[in-house]
């Protein structure tokens, strides 16, 4: 036994010493794995000098301009892109913006995706096809247009009669009996009644005179009306995943699905950058902005390595809140006053620097290319001086 711990304590030190400048983690995860499958002192000596090797060869060079090999990176294989803009996520019924599109949606940091979607998964309880129909019929929002056949306006007598979709009322898994108090809640002045002759009528008497010019107005607002559902949530579809039932949702609202009985809150998914943002945080933001500009990518066939997305991801995100890479974010907020007259309105940038007497330091690429200085990059980056006098 003594033997064993000796031959595993000097290991553990072989690894420290040759490791000494990596993340501590790092160096503890190989240690419990060369421990684990029981490696020679030999045998570890050959492998700590493979991962040296690599992380040699993986390591950037001290003023290597990441910046535009990340930009170039992303940018070339984005030309090969093709204009095929949407794709159907899974089922007909739901589609979602691809391509260029999504990947300038992505950079310009849109309030709202153009194909905003959600995939909900279900606690283990849950997990079966009565409870996830239960649960996309409680989530999906109903209104008063999904249940309508038609609306019909008798000015004469300041009525509006309604008639409902039996067969949509049980697809939607609603009664008139809800409809009615939908719009006893949202019409004021009324007097709303079932109508004796056919169950599936609702008769809808003003107190007060229609107005002709806004009947389609009241007309929108009546088959507008919310009956139940999550705002934001305007389709639900359910998929069988392997052995579990997946809600895909057209929509997105985080914060009121999560607190819906039955979702698994940790597995909730949306492809709303700002929505991540601003319920779980800048860094669950950022994550999300990775995985989805990768998946962009490589749903097109294109291979760019992570580490440039994740460059594009960190600068987007580095101030707490996600920025748009253009004038508006990262590339007006730089501190130099040529590099933001290079990029646009150069004379506004010019003049609002002489007023407020700002200066610049010159530390970027594009003001030393523009006043033609060598730019801080690889060897420019250091400033050395050789005095052969002193010895």
């Amino acid at each position: 036994m003594g033997e064993i711990g000796g031959a595993r304590n000097s290991i553990e030190k072989l690894v420290e010493s040759e490791l000494s400048g990596l993340m501590p983690r790092i160096v503890e995860d190989i240690k419990m794995a060369f421990t684990k499958y029981g490696i020679s002192y030999e045998k570890a000596k050959h492998m700590l000098k493979i991962i040296k090797d690599e992380i040699e060869n993986n390591t950037i060079d001290p003023g290597e301009a990441v910046g535009i090999v990340a930009a170039q990176s992303i940018g070339e294989p984005s030309t090969q892109m093709t204009l095929r803009t949407f794709h159907y996520a899974g089922v007909r019924e739901l589609n979602v913006t691809l391509g260029l599109p999504r990947l300038i949606e992505l950079v310009d940091a849109k309030k709202t995706p153009s194909t905003p979607l959600t995939y909900i998964y279900l606690l283990p309880e849950y997990n079966n096809r009565e409870k996830a129909i239960e649960i996309a019929r409680k989530i999906e929002l109903t209104r008063i247009i999904n249940v309508a056949l038609k609306v019909d306006v008798d000015l004469f007598n300041n009525v509006i009669v309604l008639t409902l979709d039996p067969s949509m009322l049980i697809d939607k898994g609603v009664s008139v009996d809800d409809v009615v108090k939908s719009l006893q809640k949202h019409l004021k002045k009324t007097n709303i009644t079932i109508s004796e002759e056919n169950p599936n009528e609702i008769i809808i008497q003003f107190e007060e005179p229609i107005d002709p010019i806004k009947v389609e107005s009241i007309r929108d607002k009546i088959l507008n009306i919310k009956i139940k559902g999550i705002k934001g949530i305007n389709k639900v579809v359910i998929q069988k995943r392997g052995d579990e039932y997946v809600l895909v949702c057209e929509g997105s609202n985080l914060r009121e699905l999560m607190d819906v009985e039955g979702i698994d809150y940790r597995r909730i998914r949306t492809n709303n950058i700002k929505e991540v943002e601003e319920i779980l945080g800048i860094e669950a933001a950022r994550s999300l902005l990775i995985e989805e500009m990768i998946n962009v990518l490589e749903e097109q066939g294109l291979d760019v390595n992570i580490r440039h997305v994740m460059l594009v991801a960190d600068i987007m995100t580095r101030t707490g809140t996600v920025k748009p890479i253009g004038r508006h974010g990262v590339a007006g907020s730089k501190d130099s006053v040529l590099a933001k007259a290079a990029f646009e309105v150069t004379v506004k940038q010019l003049v609002d620097a002489a007023v407020h007497g700002d200066m610049d330091l010159l530390r970027g690429i594009a003001e030393n290319v523009i006043i033609g200085n060598y730019i801080p990059v690889g060897t420019a980056k250091v400033k050395l001086v050789y005095n052969p006098y002193m010895g």
